[in-house]
C-alpha cells in the first residue's frame, strides 16, 4: 500500500467568474522512504500539489489519502493536527526565529509534534553540533537551512515536504543540503517530496513527477539515482 495516494485531484480557484484550474485530475502514488522529485516550471502546479499534501489547502475534487488517513475531507482543526503529526515542512527561506537559539529553534517542535524526535540527536545529524546555543544571525545560509532541516525532522514526520530547498543557496551548499535529504530517506525511511525547476536534482530521485498546466505529464522511476555528489551541477 502506498505511503500517499492521490486519486482525481482538482483544485480550482476562483475569483469572480474567472476560474484557475491549478491542479487537474491529478492521480498519484508515492511509497514509504522513496526520494521524489517533481518538477514543472512556474504556475506549473508544484506548489499546489505541496500545499495538498501537506494540509495547507483542501482539494476541490478527489481524495488524498496519507498513511491510511482520507485528509481531503478533513476540517481546518484536524489538518493542524495532521501537519503536526505526519508533515514536516521545509521551504526557500528558513523561517527560523532570529532570538532563538539552533538549541530553542528545533525544540519548538516539541510543543506541537505528539511523538517528536531528540532535538539534539538530529542538529547532531545535520552537523551542527557546535552550534547548539548560536543565533540565526551567527550562521551562515546554509546552515540556517540545515537547521529549518533538523526541526523538520524533530517532528518525527511521515513525510517531508520540500519547496525549492536549495534556491537560495550557492552550489555547494545545496549538494550539501541535498545529500542530507538523501540521507533521511535512505536512513531514517522518511518519504522526501522536493517540488523545483532544478533539472539537476532529478538525477537524485527514486521517482520524477512532471507537472505542467496542472496535469500529470510523466512518472519516471529511476532504479540507480544518482548521490548528490555525482552530480554535475
Amino acid at each position: 500500500m502506498a505511503l500517499v495516494e492521490l486519486k482525481n485531484v482538482s483544485r480550482i480557484y476562483k475569483s469572480g467568474e474567472h476560474e484557475q484550474k491549478a491542479l487537474d485530475d491529478v492521480d498519484l502514488e508515492f511509497g514509504e522512504g522513496k526520494f521524489i522529485v517533481v518538477l514543472g516550471p512556474s504556475g506549473a502546479g508544484k506548489s499546489t500539489l505541496l500545499n495538498l499534501l501537506g494540509g495547507l489547502d483542501s482539494p476541490t475534487e478527489g481524495t488524498i489519502v496519507v498513511d491510511g488517513q482520507d485528509i481531503s475531507k478533513l476540517s481546518a482543526d484536524e489538518l493542524a493536527e495532521y501537519r503536526a503529526k505526519s508533515v514536516g515542512f521545509v521551504f526557500q527561506f528558513y523561517n527560523l526565529i532570529p532570538t532563538l537559539t539552533v538549541r530553542e529553534n528545533v525544540e519548538l517542535v516539541n510543543q506541537i509534534s505528539p511523538n517528536p524526535l531528540s532535538g539534539e540527536q538530529m542538529i547532531e545529524e545535520v552537523g551542527l553540533s557546535d552550534h547548539l546555543n548560536n543565533f540565526p544571525s551567527e550562521l551562515s545560509g546554509g546552515e540556517q537551512q540545515r537547521v529549518s532541516i533538523a526541526r523538520a525532522l524533530a517532528k518525527n514526520p511521515k513525510i517531508l515536504l520540500c519547496d525549492e530547498p536549495t534556491g537560495a543557496l550557492d552550489s555547494e551548499t545545496g549538494v550539501v543540503v541535498l545529500k542530507l535529504l538523501l540521507k533521511m530517506a535512505r536512513n531514517y525511511g522518511k518519504t522526501i517530496i522536493i517540488v523545483t525547476h532544478n533539472q539537476n536534482i532529478a538525477k537524485m530521485a527514486d521517482e520524477v513527477v512532471r507537472v505542467k498546466n496542472g496535469k500529470i505529464k510523466s512518472v519516471e522511476m529511476q532504479e540507480n539515482p544518482l548521490d548528490a555528489d555525482e552530480v554535475d551541477w
